[in-house]
């Protein structure tokens, strides 16, 4: 079945064709790295890693760029505010992005570009821009043109009436719809050499030119939030188009994560860091991970810790399922997923449609094990961590594995409980039904799950933090 994808700019679900066969890039707008991120900055890493993992089930080689805005205002601002080199506060809050996606079992992108680095390709764009008479240099600052562009406002939609680009005039602007592409120094500030003199980029020119140099003049897609559409994107492509490239064949966009119904953001003072989320509410990485990938990448996720535990408790009913075969039936393969699953991720990525028929053969697997059709419940399993597997999630995989020095614990852990669980049988058998229970829900608060089943008493962990 061939995957089919909205496209943004043209309000479209639409075959993906890609510009090389069986080749893949893709264009991911990453963090400004201001400070510490929430769950609402990696929800796109979450979601388009999605994307990258189906594109290479499906044997395409995929070239993926997540880029890094290392200079901005807001970062020169809360450097100044904590009296830190912006230098060191960008780095400092980009190793906290790493730590963030590496955490939520994101892919590393097959390159990471800062826009610090790649100030010769954005002078080298701007001329190219000002000799074909969509760019305007003025005081040391370059402008560009909008009334020059007869496309623009073509994927947000915006009327030139109506366009405000949430920036000052600046200095020589001849409309205030023009939008900034290089800034003149000011003193204090970091600056570049430039022909029209030193200066800084501005935040849309970073990914024209970096998305260029990594992919060319032409590539196939291009991702970020929705809160992106404009002005950021809506001015690539102005600027990339101007200059003479194709630029993106598809414009993804996913919601935002919200709370109280509006956007997670810094300014709302609504904010919930990965390590919060982990350590308040009690669930693992993994289980974190499931939760901001579960809803479908365009729609909002409205957080709540009530939601996030539920979530976490259909992670963990998957989980032991796949713990469960492995158990009874020994070393379980990653296997093939499911044509159901398939039809669903090529339906613009739709997860809640598959993580539906990941619940629908654990269903049947379970059956399959309390039926004793241990065969039959090895191969559900493996399907199982297939499709676990394009989701991120898969719990066999050695990223969230329990690390390999624990064995001994584990073990010491299995003689505590199964002396436990040897109370609770001798209660059972003397009728002792209170005396049960309270070691049964002794066992529960201890984040242990006991399972009856025909050979005797099984449990397993709810509640490991990784």
């Amino acid at each position: 079945m061939t995957l089919r994808l909205f496209d943004t700019e043209t309000r479209t679900l639409r075959d993906f064709t890609p510009l090389v066969p069986g080749h893949a890039s893709v264009y991911l707008c990453g963090a400004t790295v201001q400070g510490e991120p929430h769950i609402g900055h990696v929800r796109s890493g979450v979601a388009f890693d999605v994307l990258r993992r189906w594109l290479g089930a499906n044997d395409f080689d995929v070239a993926f760029i997540r880029n890094v805005t290392d200079i901005d205002d807001k970062i020169l601002n809360k450097a100044a505010e904590h009296g830190r080199p912006w230098w060191e506060w960008a780095a400092t809050h980009e190793r906290s992005f790493d730590r963030a996606y590496d955490t939520l079992g994101v892919l590393p992108p097959s390159a990471e570009p800062r826009a610090t680095g790649h100030i010769t390709q954005m002078v080298q764009m701007m001329q190219r821009l000002i000799d074909r008479g969509h760019a305007y240099a003025s005081e040391g600052n370059v402008y560009f043109d909008v009334l020059s562009f007869p496309g623009y406002g073509k994927l947000s939609g915006h009327r030139l009436d109506d366009v405000h680009q949430g920036e000052s005039a600046g200095t020589g602007k001849k409309d205030q719809r023009d939008f900034t592409m290089w800034k003149a120094a000011k003193p204090g500030e970091p600056s570049w050499p430039s022909p029209w003199g030193p200066g800084r980029p501005g935040w849309h020119l970073e990914c024209s030119a970096m998305a260029e140099f990594y992919l060319g003049g032409e590539f196939d897609i291009h991702c970020g939030g929705m809160d992106l559409v404009f002005p950021h994107h809506e001015n690539e492509i102005a600027q990339s188009n101007a200059a003479g490239d194709a630029f993106a064949r598809y414009w993804l966009h996913n919601g935002w994560v919200t709370m109280a119904g509006e956007k997670m953001s810094k300014s709302l003072g609504n904010v919930l860091s990965i390590s919060n989320v982990l350590e308040r509410v009690g669930v693992r990485a993994v289980e974190l991970r499931y939760y901001l990938g579960s809803a479908h990448y365009r729609s909002m996720l409205e957080y709540s810790d009530q939601a996030l535990t539920e979530s976490a408790a259909s992670y963990q009913r998957i989980e032991g399922f796949v713990q469960r075969v492995v158990e009874r039936a020994g070393d379980v393969p990653v296997g093939t997923w499911t044509e159901g699953f398939a039809a669903a991720l090529n339906d613009d990525l739709a997860v809640p449609k598959a993580l539906a028929e990941i619940h629908r053969l654990v269903h049947e697997g379970n059956k399959a094990v309390e039926s004793g059709k241990l065969d039959d419940a090895r191969v559900m399993a493996g399907q199982v961590r297939a499709m676990l597997g394009i989701l991120g999630v898969d719990p066999l995989d050695a990223h969230w594995a329990a690390p390999a020095d624990s064995s001994s614990a584990l073990e010491a852990l299995d003689v505590l409980i199964n002396a436990e669980l040897q109370r609770r049988q001798e209660a059972r058998a003397a009728k002792d039904w209170a005396g049960a229970d309270a070691v049964r829900d002794r066992l529960k608060a201890a984040g242990v799950e006991v399972t009856d089943t025909p050979n005797g008493p099984e449990w397993s962990l709810t509640k490991e933090k990784r």
